[in-house]
């Protein structure tokens, strides 16, 4: 039987695929939002529902934002920030 894996070790190898690598880079701005919401939510001790309230984002939409599977428009985004007591801020990178 052999050892388990760690997720690490399993992306490590799944990002040798040129085709996983390629749709996990693609993805890494949603996943930059989800970490985003959930460090800020966290870091003020809130939890879904009250980020809801002082957000006035429904609870399901905070939910589906943080488990990835909403897209979020920039006043939603305006507004998570405002309510998390942060400023947004967007950039463009160039490529690597």
């Amino acid at each position: 039987m052999s050892e388990p894996v760690t997720f690490d070790e399993y992306l490590a190898k799944e990002m040798e695929n040129p085709e996983f690598k390629a749709e996990w880079d693609a993805l890494e701005p949603e996943f930059q939002i989800v970490r985003a919401i959930i460090a800020g939510r966290e870091a003020r001790r809130l939890d879904e529902t009250q980020l809801s309230q002082v957000t006035g984002i429904s609870p399901e939409d905070i939910d589906s934002l943080e488990n990835g599977t909403a897209n979020p428009t920039l006043n939603m985004l305006k507004r998570l920030a405002d309510g998390l007591g942060m400023t947004l801020r967007l950039d463009f990178q160039p490529r690597v």
